[in-house]
């Protein structure tokens, strides 16, 4: 089971990628094309050119999880157009775009808060 928390990296890829890529051809993706390492537990977030689907990758340490999620009407409504070829979301943000909603135009609080101490 993959738990998120406000440590976990999350990159969002800017560019689709083909959806008949596996495991060694999404990681190679993340290493060539993003320069980012797939094995330090950072999650990355793609999509298909229709903008239907999302796969997640992630190293949880023993192995990659990858994670697929197609809608079943529509596309999703928001990705970031492509220039750099990636952008970073909170676990917030990406709970929102799972959803086929725009992480950027939702009103989040920080993810760390400072603690009120009593004096």
């Amino acid at each position: 089971m993959l738990q998120l928390t406000p440590h976990h990296k999350i990159y969002l890829a800017t560019q689709h990628i083909d959806f008949r890529k596996g495991l060694d051809k999404i990681t190679g993706v993340c290493r060539e094309q993003l320069s980012l390492n797939p094995f330090v537990g950072d999650l990355f977030v793609f999509t298909n050119r229709k903008h239907t689907a999302l796969k997640i990758l992630v190293y949880d340490g023993q192995g990659f999880w990858l994670c697929m999620k197609r809608l079943s009407k529509g596309k999703f409504t928001w990705w970031p157009k492509p220039g750099a070829h990636t952008c970073t979301l909170s676990c917030a943000e990406l709970s929102i775009l799972i959803y086929n909603g725009n992480p950027k135009a939702a009103q989040l609080s920080s993810d760390w808060r400072p603690l009120l101490t009593d004096d």
